[in-house]
Formats: structure tokens, sequence, C-alpha cells
């Protein structure tokens, strides 16, 4: 079957999403990831793509780019092969080591490219690498607080509030939002329908119908909605459609 044809762009931005093939590590060392993050740098200089995040997980790579010069695909086959050399040659190894095809998804909005850039700093979070934003050394959400190395921020921040003080705090309350933004992930799990998650609920969690949670305890009620939130294939945006529950009370328990 012949593959779908990427989606273009019309604002020219991008989520992109790496992939180690067979869910390959990417990065054994802090070196690693220094050399990768040289490479976002240098070709941003050859191929003209501003970068307004990014975050590096040991076996895939989030990537928030604005298309420059040269396409995406010619932008990441060039990183691809660059880091893939240095990386064979430094652990005496041969062959592919990303997925064969990366992901990408359009962002047309400035909403969607906000939920987006929270999306791709929340990942260590969600991940249990992380306590906070601050902690993971590898995404690009220090350098919105701290130095820039490679991120244009300043479209960003104007987004939030022409006063750079203004911009950095409601930056920083945005990222920290709990919610469940529907961006393509680094894997390919299956999301469930509303049907099947009940009958999972029924089979894994013992409950009946979802909407139960609402007369529980709180105690009780998030020890359950944590359960729940271990089946594969859901969201938070889902649990709070079927039990009723608010979803920040959802991601919070």
């Amino acid at each position: 079957m012949p593959r779908q044809a990427r989606q273009k762009s019309q604002s020219g931005n991008y989520h992109i999403v790496l992939r180690g093939i067979n869910k390959q590590i990417l990065f054994e060392e802090e070196e690693d990831r220094e050399k990768f993050i040289s490479c976002l740098q240098h070709y941003k200089g050859i191929c003209g793509y501003e970068i307004y995040g990014y975050c590096l997980m040991d076996n895939h790579v989030h990537i928030l780019l604005k298309e420059g010069k040269e396409s995406i695909d010619q932008v990441m086959k060039k990183i691809g092969v660059s880091y893939v050399s240095w990386y064979n040659r430094k652990y005496d190894r041969s062959g592919h080591l990303f997925q064969d095809r990366f992901r990408s998804e359009v962002v047309e909005t400035e909403e969607y490219l906000l939920a987006v850039l929270r999306y791709i700093h929340q990942n260590p979070i969600k991940s249990g690498e992380v306590k906070n934003l601050r902690e993971f050394k590898w995404s690009s959400y220090g350098e919105y607080i701290d130095h820039s190395r490679i991120v244009d921020r300043e479209f960003i921040f104007g987004i939030f509030a022409n006063e750079r003080e203004k911009a950095v705090a409601c930056f920083k309350q945005f990222m920290k939002e709990q919610v469940e933004d529907n961006c393509i992930e680094a894997n390919d799990r299956k999301r469930l329908t509303d049907q099947e998650l009940k009958i999972a609920i029924q089979e894994y969690v013992g409950i009946m119908r979802p909407i139960e949670l609402q007369h529980m305890e709180k105690v009780m009620r998030d020890e359950f909605l944590r359960k729940i939130k271990k089946i594969a294939g859901i969201s938070t945006r889902q649990i709070a459609r079927l039990t009723g529950i608010s979803q920040s009370v959802v991601a919070k328990a």
C-alpha cells in the first residue's frame, strides 16, 4: 500500500515526532542529547527553519518548528543522517536508528501552536520522569525561562503579551495547566471508543456505570480514577465525559 501523502501546513508550522526503530534508545548519555541539539542548531542556519519547541525523551523526540527554505522532509533527513552517522560511529554500530518515516501534524492556529508546545513540555511529567517542568534539562522550556540557544521564543511570547515580564508569567502559567492536549503521540496506541472504555472500566475496575464515581467519597473516587487512567488508550477528556467529573479533577487524581 502506498504511503499517504504528508499533509501540507498553510502556516508552515509542524509538530514532528521522531521515534527510535523498535523503540530503540536514541540517547544513552548527555553527550548524545547535546549532539542532537547541535544538529538542530546547525541545520537551522542552513535550512532556515524556526524552532518553537522540542523535547528529547529516551526513545523519541518532539520538535515544533516553522518550515523555512527547505521542506520538513528535507530538514528531517539532514538532521537524521547527521545524528545517526555520529551515533553509529560512537557506539560502533550500523544500520537505522530512527523509525523509517517521522510523524508530523500541521499546526495552523496560534491556539493549537500553544497547545502543542505545552504538550511537548509536559511529556517528561506525564512519563513520570520529573515532577515539574524546570527539572527536565532536555526540553525547550528552560530556553523560554532562561537563555535561548536554538528556540525562537519572541513569537510565542508575543502571543501572550507585548510586555516581556507579563508574557513570561503568562507563558509559565499556561505551560503548567493540566489538560489533555490531543496531539500526535510517540507511540501508535489505539484510542478506545466510549463503549470499549465502559466495558474496560467494568472488567478492570469493577464499576458498572462510570457516573457512579460522582457519588463516591473523594478518597475512594480518586483511587478509582487512578485505576481507570492506567487503562491503555484513553484520555482524561474521555474519562471526564463518561464520568461527568471535571477534567481538572480527573487529571489531579
